[in-house]
Formats: C-alpha cells, sequence, structure tokens
C-alpha cells in the first residue's frame, strides 16, 4: 500500500502578516500499487499531451484553470482515496505552547489526519515531500511511525522523502490538499474542483470549529 502527503497552507500563526488562515494536510492512498503506477504513468502522458516539458512539475496554485481542469480528468478515473485535515488557526481557538512552532504544529497535523487515516492502513510505504532540513525529514518520521503504530498491526511499514517536482503522485496530493484548502476558504470554483475529487474522499475533518484543541 501506498500513502503520499502533501499540504496546503502554512503552519505560521502571524495571520495578520500573511500566515495563511488554514493549514490543510492530505494524505492520498493506493490500495494497489499497479493501479498507482498506472496513475503516475497517466501524469506523465498528460505532459506530452499538453505540450509541457517532461520535468514539468503540475502545482494547483500555478496551473492556469485550463491544467488544473485537464489534470483532474486524467486522475479521476483511477481508485485512489484520500484523508484531509483542514487545521483552522483561529488565535481565539488554538491554544497550546506546541502550535506556537510551525515545527511543532506540522507535526501533530500529520498525526491526525494518519490517526483518521489509520484504519485504512496496511504496511503502507509513506511517501513525504522532500521540502525543508533533512533532520526535520527524519524527526517528522520518526513521529509519524511512533504516534500512528498499533499492538499487533503495522499501519506504516516505512516513510520515505520524496522530492514532489520527480513525483507525480506528490503533485497529485497537492492537488487535493490545495482543492481542500480553498473548499475551506469558500473560494470561486472550489465547488467545480471539488466534484472530481469527491468520490475519492474517505475522509475529511475540519478542527477546531467552535472550541480549543488540546494541546500537541
Amino acid at each position: 500500500m501506498l500513502a503520499f502527503i502533501d499540504e496546503s497552507g502554512d503552519p505560521g500563526r502571524k495571520l495578520v502578516r500573511g500566515s495563511s488562515r488554514y493549514f490543510v494536510v492530505a494524505v492520498v492512498t493506493f490500495d494497489d500499487n499497479d493501479v498507482a503506477a498506472d496513475c503516475d504513468n497517466r501524469i506523465s502522458l498528460l505532459r506530452r499531451e499538453l505540450g509541457l516539458a517532461d520535468n514539468y512539475e503540475f502545482h494547483f496554485s500555478r496551473n492556469s484553470h485550463r491544467v488544473r481542469l485537464s489534470f483532474l480528468q486524467a486522475v479521476t478515473p483511477y481508485a485512489f482515496f484520500y484523508h484531509g485535515f483542514v487545521l483552522n488557526k483561529d488565535p481565539k481557538k488554538l491554544v497550546g505552547e506546541g502550535f506556537k512552532y510551525k515545527e511543532s504544529l506540522y507535526k501533530y497535523v500529520c498525526r491526525l489526519v494518519l490517526t483518521n487515516a489509520r484504519p485504512y492502513l496496511s504496511e503502507t510505504t509513506v511517501v513525504i515531500d522532500r521540502s525543508g532540513a533533512r533532520r526535520f525529514q527524519q524527526q517528522l518520521a520518526t513521529y509519524l511511525r511512533k504516534h500512528i503504530e498499533e499492538r499487533g498491526r503495522q499501519a506504516i511499514k516505512k516513510v520515505k522523502s520524496e522530492r514532489s517536482d520527480s513525483n507525480n503522485l506528490l503533485q497529485l496530493a497537492d492537488y487535493v490538499a490545495s482543492i481542500i484548502n480553498r473548499r475551506a476558504q469558500g473560494k470561486r470554483g472550489a465547488a467545480e474542483y471539488y466534484r472530481y475529487l469527491a468520490a475519492h474522499e474517505i475522509t475529511l475533518q475540519t478542527w477546531p470549529k467552535t472550541y480549543p484543541t488540546p494541546s500537541p
């Protein structure tokens, strides 16, 4: 089993200075590795169909509406599923020292979305975007294995990091996270994009809504 994790927004808390209101983490899963490979190949073929370079990175926030729709139409026939977690960074609702630090908040949200996904994971290779310091990537991998494992059952077999610009399925995770974020903000066009993903959704949680969260 394969899982790909990416985020939309940022883990910063300075909303008045440009930090995003929502921080979204999405986990895209494939039960069948062959289906994952087929979806990967389809994304590569799409670049040729659109006249794009072989190393072009599909990135929702930078893509045109036309490219976004082409990407979604290309991937939706494949059997992938996703879990999403939307953190509302309203300062009146988030309390606790851990939320003041970007790395701590990022790890915690990854933990929460994988906790929701855990019943659906089995001996899963988790792939995360190789951005930021190598030390943090290692800490994140250790943190996730520690908090997601269950006695007598191996939900996560391995956590590895790869560059999103060379991994088509991390680019798919970027699209999923970005569309969830766009929908949370109520932005124009969100419903049209979400229509392509709705059938692939397993869990989607927004937190907190009206009450403070426990400290990470």
